[in-house]
């Protein structure tokens, strides 16, 4: 089966994780800015952090014959100082235009903070200053449905252009949240927290295959780099159609990527 991962944490995976997934059939991923395990000291980090994203990770993918797009921001883990937070997010300029950048992300909230929420709204207008879309990280268990509100508040009050926004981490408490606001909806797939493959199967079942994928999200903790390709079996197995689970591994990821001129598979 031919997929694209949208989600996963490549810098954090070993050369064999990407041979994996290239021999079930990725043809492409996309690597957010994240939180490296640690908080970074200064601003530096964070310039060579891009680089290893939009040059060492892109090469290392391509040895497999696999796409590398990444996305630029400082993540929400980090940003509560927001002082630091726009040193970095003043190095994004220098960045935004290579050439497999496709826009800010994952950007959102982790403990739902004044500040956080304050470096979230300046990285959405970063975002449509330079016609970007936005990949969004929400909060974690408790927070997650506050965290949630708060973001889609956020985005209607900036206007932003909502097909060109996908909130992801959600679960079946947030989806329908997301979704009925117009913007697409991205469910993780780990095997000990956020979505299992059932349960993300049930969320499909239930609102819908339309603005919806599926990532892995593989990083430094308990993650699955399979894990996409693995639901998809899991998809066959209750019965859904060849067709849709190509659309819901490869052509959703593709109809929303595809908005950044950056992205292409060929």
């Amino acid at each position: 089966m031919r997929y694209i991962e949208p989600h996963a944490h490549m810098v954090s995976r070993t050369t064999a994780d990407y041979q994996a997934i290239a021999q079930v059939g990725c043809e492409a991923l996309c690597e957010p800015a994240f939180w490296a395990g640690y908080d970074r000291a200064s601003a530096q980090g964070f310039f060579d952090y891009y680089r290893q994203l939009t040059e060492y990770e892109p090469a290392r993918a391509t040895k497999f014959g696999i796409k590398h797009f990444c996305w630029l921001c400082i993540n929400p883990k980090e940003a509560e100082d927001p002082v630091f937070a726009r040193e970095v997010m003043a190095l994004i300029p220098d960045f935004i235009d290579k050439p497999n950048v496709l826009g800010i992300g994952e950007i959102g909230l982790n403990k739902n903070t004044r500040n956080e929420l304050a470096i979230f709204e300046e990285h959405v207008d970063l975002a449509k200053k330079f016609d970007r879309p936005i990949l969004i990280h929400t909060p974690h268990l408790e927070d997650k449905l506050k965290g949630t509100r708060l973001i889609i508040d956020a985005l209607k009050n900036a206007n932003v252009d909502r097909k060109r926004v996908i909130i992801d981490h959600v679960e079946e408490h947030t989806a329908p949240l997301v979704l009925d606001e117009g913007f697409w909806a991205g469910m993780t797939l780990y095997p000990e927290s956020k979505c299992s493959p059932a349960r993300a199967i049930d969320i499909l079942e239930t609102f819908g295959m339309e603005n919806i994928w599926m990532n892995s999200a593989c990083d430094w903790g308990i993650s699955d780099p399979l894990a996409v390709i693995k639901t998809a079996l899991e998809m066959k197995k209750r019965a859904h159609s060849a067709e849709i689970v190509d659309k819901v591994i490869f052509g959703n990821p593709k109809e929303f990527l595809s908005q950044c001129p950056n992205f292409h598979l060929h």
